[in-house]
């Protein structure tokens, strides 16, 4: 089965929204399907969203309780009161957001039948202009988990996308979400983001949704600015398990000896990355270019070094850094001339295979 990148989903699925078709997500848990859709919500269409766990959802909680009434002749009957969130949808234009819907019982996946198929539900009908996502565990992952398969009526009321975001789907996101320690933790270990393989039962993995509740604590108790703890560990490996959390304080004990931008600034990076492999340069480079450094005008003698970090590059990395900082007008690396135009002969090497 196809799955697309949370950038490609950004790209396209306002093309469905704004023609009132509803949309499910469906991917595996902790990847951010939530705070996707709350990211479009505020980005895109900028507009409030109303959230409701199908797993936790009743029918009552789907379309109302009954309430008396009496007509002009003082008749009595029964009508539906909505609930608060469906009278707001129609109220309002919003972002009507149903998680987990493959763990909803099937009595309130058959309600929702109505509402993502004619925008209606117990004779109330939505606002025009409000949108209805949905998101699931399951699709190709769905045998990693305790939940119902949706049948081909029930998906064939949405327009469905499969989430496999990939790891810079996560670092571009968490460039100012997450403490830079994290942030580097993952750009330099990336297979410990989340787990690939087989689940175990009752093993404690690590996820998207962990490492941001890792750095959220550890934040909060200002532990990081500690060092590695024993502490610190035994907590981010109640996070993220004790492989990732082992990896996680090497990595924090000797964060001091982690090459910074600002080495590559003041031409420091020059002899500590002489002996880098392509993995260490290229998770450089993403920390270069996840950094606010490179906002402002750089001086003369950090454009030279940062040309000359440049030169040395393998050809991968080369490539790499081409695509980051190619389109950056404040950077004009190919133009320095203190590099003696070595950083333009290089870029025709890696861009032609020519040598000049």
């Amino acid at each position: 089965m196809a799955t697309i990148s949370f950038s490609t989903f950004m790209s396209i699925v306002k093309s469905v929204t704004d023609a009132r078709f509803p949309v499910l997500m469906r991917g595996r848990h902790g990847i951010g399907k939530s705070q996707l859709v709350y990211q479009f919500a505020q980005d895109v269409v900028h507009l409030p969203v109303v959230e409701r766990r199908a797993s936790q959802m009743t029918e009552g909680d789907l379309i109302g309780l009954p309430v008396m009434d009496k007509d002009a002749n003082g008749h009595i009957f029964t009508r539906w009161a909505s609930p608060d969130w469906l009278a707001r949808a129609c109220r309002e234009a919003v972002v009507l957001f149903f998680d987990e819907v493959d763990r909803g019982t099937q009595e309130v996946r058959q309600g929702l039948f109505e509402l993502t198929d004619s925008r209606k539900l117990a004779g109330n009908t939505l606002h025009p202009d409000t949108l209805i996502f949905s998101a699931v565990a399951g699709g190709i992952h769905g045998s990693n988990y305790q939940v119902s398969d949706m049948d081909v009526a029930e998906l064939d009321r949405y327009t469905c996308f499969d989430l496999e975001p990939t790891i810079e789907d996560w670092l571009n996101w968490g460039k100012e979400k997450v403490a830079v320690e994290v942030w580097d933790f993952i750009n330099n270990n990336r297979t410990h983001l989340e787990h690939s393989d087989v689940f175990e039962p009752n093993k404690i993995y690590p996820s998207r949704r962990s490492w941001v509740r890792v750095s959220d604590t550890l934040t909060r108790s200002k532990m990081l600015e500690k060092g590695c703890t024993p502490e610190m560990q035994a907590l981010v490996q109640g996070f993220v398990g004790f492989e990732a959390a082992t990896t996680f304080a090497d990595f924090i004990r000797n964060y001091d000896r982690q090459v910074k931008v600002e080495d590559v600034l003041n031409g420091k990076a020059q002899k500590m990355t002489k002996k880098f492999t392509l993995n260490e340069h290229l998770a450089l480079i993403e920390k270069m270019g996840a950094s606010k450094v490179f906002d402002r005008q750089l001086k003369d003698e950090e454009a030279k070094n940062v040309a000359e970090y440049y030169v040395n590059l393998p050809s991968e990395a080369a490539m790499k850094f081409v695509g980051i900082f190619g389109k950056l007008n404040n950077l004009l690396i190919m133009k320095q001339e203190t590099s003696k135009g070595k950083a333009s002969l290089h870029a025709v090497r890696i861009l032609t295979g020519k040598v000049v």
